[in-house]
């Protein structure tokens, strides 16, 4: 999971829509924005919904890049909060699962 944080820390975008993906994971609520971005009904685990982010973050790039007239900042910047969201809720749990004790 770590090599998947580091993934994420790796991606470069422009600040403007890093500025505002961030402001939106302030408030990031998994259960709202998760269905419009994956279909509703589908639950993931936190690795396999970060790659399928990933994936269609990428997609949105490169329609950003290429100059696509389908490409929406709305929806990049949906995809980059849901990417950042769920990135802290991993780290989380990764730290929690760190802290946790054999007895």
């Amino acid at each position: 999971m770590l090599d998947l944080l580091s993934q994420i820390s790796a991606l470069r975008r422009p600040r403007l829509l890093i500025r505002a993906a961030r402001i939106g994971a302030q408030t990031y609520r998994r259960d709202a924005r998760l269905p419009r971005l994956l279909g509703y009904g589908v639950t993931m685990r936190l690795g396999p919904t970060l790659l399928k982010l990933m994936a269609l973050e990428a997609e949105m790039n490169e329609k950003r890049e290429s100059g696509d007239a389908g490409y929406s900042i709305a929806a990049h910047v949906d995809l980059l909060t849901a990417i950042m969201g769920e990135s802290q809720l991993l780290r989380a749990q990764t730290q929690a699962a760190g802290h946790m004790q054999i007895t």
